[in-house]
């Protein structure tokens, strides 16, 4: 019976891997099968019309050949969708995003509210003050990496360096001192004479540390005018005898009304805004 079950799911999974392996396979042998490129020498290019703009040359990439040796289609397509995959995870932890999420997330437990908002609400809402928030440092990166190497002035090591330092510079002005220290005792080094001398993969720990220990503790300041509520509320049914009658559940409308009274998501997001140095 099992067997019989399983039968049409193993067809229908035979079914839409066949195509995909049928394609890797051709692509290798035509690979394997492709000529000799000539010797001859080929013709000279034609030259670009005056006032036509000329594109910039993008950096080879060539994950087919690592070394000496070739890589497969199923590998290149493996380490293409895990690159797709951890970029944008990458991008965030080196943004303003994982106070701004972290800060969010307690708000919404202390409140009590339970998943209102939902996560979606607050994902979207970390994201676009996130942008805001990084908006000049975007800026800046562009007008010094991105802009010249896309007009042809300098080569793509140059824009690299030149586009990753003002990410650089803003990781370094939220990063604690002993945070740093720590990463750079783990990595074996003593200590660095300029912040230009400190390692980027040292910069991006220290900095998620440093972001998480900062945006616990301003989680710890939104908490207190709420446990106070939390505590007077279970004190006054203490005292009137109401014990099956849950304090959380009288509390939450208070907590509410207070929340909003003191418009406490533009005290919220002002005060994240201005937290970054």
């Amino acid at each position: 019976m099992m067997m019989r079950r399983l039968l049409p799911f193993l067809l229908c999974l035979w079914l839409l891997a066949a195509p995909v392996l049928a394609f890797a396979q051709n692509a290798q042998n035509a690979q394997a099968a492709a000529p000799a490129p000539a010797t001859a020498a080929t013709a000279p290019a034609a030259p670009t019309p005056p006032g036509k703009p000329t594109l910039p040359t993008l950096p080879d990439v060539n994950v087919g050949q690592i070394g000496d040796r070739n890589v497969s289609l199923p590998l290149q397509t493996l380490l293409l969708m895990t690159a797709i995959t951890l970029i944008p995870s990458i991008l965030l932890a080196m943004t303003a995003f994982t106070r701004i999420i972290i800060v969010l997330g307690l708000l919404r437990q202390a409140l009590g509210t339970g998943q209102t908002p939902s996560n979606q609400v607050l994902v979207g809402l970390a994201l676009f003050l996130t942008m805001l928030v990084m908006m000049p440092v975007g800026e800046k990166a562009w007008a010094q990496g991105m802009a010249p190497y896309l007009d042809g002035q300098i080569d793509f090591a140059t824009a690299w360096t030149l586009t990753t330092g003002p990410l650089r510079d803003f990781m370094l002005a939220q990063v604690r001192e002993t945070d740093l220290m720590t990463f750079a005792g783990m990595a074996g080094h003593a200590s660095y004479a300029s912040p230009a001398d400190v390692p980027f993969p040292i910069v991006v720990a220290s900095f998620m540390t440093s972001e998480l220990k900062t945006a616990f503790e301003i989680g710890f300041l939104i908490f207190i005018p709420f446990v106070i509520i939390d505590l007077v509320v279970a004190s006054v049914l203490m005292s009137m005898g109401m014990m099956m009658l849950s304090p959380m559940l009288v509390s939450a409308p208070f907590k509410i009304l207070l929340f909003v009274l003191v418009d406490g998501w533009v005290l919220i997001v002002g005060s994240l805004a201005a937290s970054f140095n």
